[in-house]
């Protein structure tokens, strides 16, 4: 199976990951396992392309230019692609189980978890300054946090 056919497979999963974070009820500890699962089966998916593909790429990590060969092969660029995957899942289930933990509004959570699918950093980021603002306007969710 080249790179080209394996593409479709761990981005669907992560979709699918996704999609039930977002939908599933907050209490439910289903999609957490699910998800978790996911990520691990993914990480294993990673850890495989590195070690068939690693040896073959002409990059290196010194410069822009050096990852930019690196990621002209389809393995390693798929590589890459599934690290962002799985950290930005495992984003995702961290901050819906701390939402969870300070009781934070579904409704504030649902953008923040959007925006972690699509643009990783900003989603965790909007999350941070989210989670922030409830900490301080309840003391009860702020006692939690220590």
């Amino acid at each position: 199976m080249t790179p080209h056919d394996l593409f479709p497979i761990p981005n669907t999963a992560a979709l699918l990951c996704w999609l039930m974070l977002m939908v599933s009820p907050p209490g439910s500890a289903w999609p957490r396992r699910i998800a978790l699962g996911a990520a691990v089966l993914l990480a294993m998916t990673y850890a495989a392309l590195i070690g068939a593909f690693v040896s073959q790429g002409q990059g290196d990590f010194q410069s822009l230019a050096g990852v930019q060969r690196l990621f002209q092969h389809p393995g390693l660029l798929l590589a890459g692609w599934v690290h962002y995957l799985v950290f930005d899942l495992l984003v995702g289930l961290w901050e819906r189980a701390e939402a969870q933990r300070i009781g934070l509004s579904r409704w504030l959570l649902l953008p923040c978890l959007f925006l972690t699918f699509m643009f990783g950093p900003i989603g965790w980021l909007v999350f941070l300054a989210v989670r922030q603002f409830r900490l301080r306007s309840e003391p009860a969710a702020a006692a939690i946090a220590l």
